[in-house]
């Protein structure tokens, strides 16, 4: 069996009982990423995303999230940004809790080097999953689209965009 197999094996061992400690209050930081890189590997796009985040309850969070995006695709390495608020409302599920799927919206404004300075609106779903009562892992999914003023625009113009990373509750 190959070391990935056996890696992916004790994963899955592992228990996980950790209640993820969270109610009305309670805030959020999390730490995630995302990259693309061509085939022949002859340039590289890799984002770095921060978020703060608020739970208003148990389950509705508002948040605020900033991104910094590097290129060196078809340009010299430039850096675009994207600032976004968002709102999310969780689920619990596991014998402790400790998986929180949620979906949600944000919107925003995206600026930089290489785009199109415009405002933003995305649907978006995740998963948050407890290792600890205040640490998790997550992955997230959201398709933005663009609200490009002066051209025509629809909801093809978008791009999804898939992250993740590590969160803390406190």
């Amino acid at each position: 069996m190959s070391r990935f197999k056996w890696a992916c094996l004790v994963l899955l061992l592992i228990p996980t009982l950790a209640q993820a400690q969270v109610h009305a209050g309670t805030w959020e930081l999390t730490l995630g990423g995302t990259g693309v890189s061509g085939n022949k590997l002859d340039g590289v796009t890799a984002a770095a995303n921060v978020t703060v985040g608020y739970f208003v309850t148990r389950d509705f969070e508002l948040s605020v999230r900033q991104a910094i995006t590097f290129t060196d695709i078809a340009v010299s390495g430039d850096l675009d940004s994207s600032t976004r608020l968002a709102a999310d409302y969780h689920f619990n599920f596991g014998d402790a809790n400790q998986w929180r799927p949620y979906f949600g919206v944000n919107g925003g404004y995206i600026f930089g080097d290489t785009v199109t300075d415009t405002f933003e609106a995305a649907p978006e779903v995740g998963l948050k999953w407890f290792l600890r009562p205040d640490a998790f892992l997550f992955g997230q999914l959201e398709y933005q689209y663009f609200f490009n003023s002066g051209q025509d625009s629809s909801f093809s113009d978008g791009q999804f965009v898939f992250t993740v990373g590590i969160g803390l509750t406190f």
